[in-house]
């Protein structure tokens, strides 16, 4: 029999929960290192408390746990994987997060295209599986579930810039390690408010 793959951990960082381990389904997840998150929830900081927030593409839930954690009022966490949706629920249960979170095990894509009329995320985190290359199916639809005032963070390899097929605002950017990240808005044609990062990803 083959031996069952083991599942992995992650701390959080910040807020309520600060410190708390959670364990993650150990099979094609990427968590968002704790220092990419540490700086990403730094420039969330005005914002997150009270926001409603959209993990896809959950993966082990990292983005959307610490969100709750620092004060997010709800939280959905998309992810096609039943193992990693099954250690988000896992999670969720053990913080006794009841009715600020659900889970839903979907594919992203299909997940937004049925989103129309739902009531719309301040916050989401944009993190697919890099091979995949879906940042520019996912951002054009993601645009209608946000709400005017909005952030998305989103997460792309160091190596290679890819298209993101619509037109972002950058308000900050960063990198670490083989990690480029940033916090962005849909385009409304002003130009880029840039906020103590780079205006566009390098």
């Amino acid at each position: 029999m083959a031996q069952r793959r083991p599942r992995g951990e992650l701390r959080i960082i910040g807020g309520t929960w600060r410190s708390r381990r959670i364990r993650f389904a150990d099979t094609e997840v990427r968590p968002t290192p704790d220092r990419v998150r540490q700086t990403t929830f730094d420039w969330l900081a005005p914002r997150i408390r009270g926001a409603r927030v959209l993990d896809l593409c959950a993966g082990s839930g990292a983005m959307g746990l610490e969100a709750l954690s620092r004060g997010a009022t709800e939280a959905v966490f998309v992810d096609a994987g039943r193992a990693q949706i099954t250690a988000i629920q896992a999670a969720l249960e053990l913080l006794q997060a009841g009715a600020r979170a659900v889970a839903v095990q979907q594919d992203a894509l299909q997940w937004l295209q049925g989103a129309s009329g739902r009531k719309p995320f301040d916050i989401a985190f944009v993190d697919p599986p890099y091979a995949a290359g879906l940042w520019a199916r996912l951002l054009p639809s993601l645009a209608d579930c946000m709400a005017t005032d909005h952030r998305l963070y989103i997460e792309w390899p160091r190596a290679e810039e890819p298209e993101f097929g619509v037109a972002l605002q950058w308000h900050r950017t960063s990198r670490a390690a083989a990690v480029s990240y940033g916090l962005a808005s849909f385009a409304d044609g002003t130009q880029p408010d840039v906020e103590g990062g780079t205006a566009c990803p390098e």
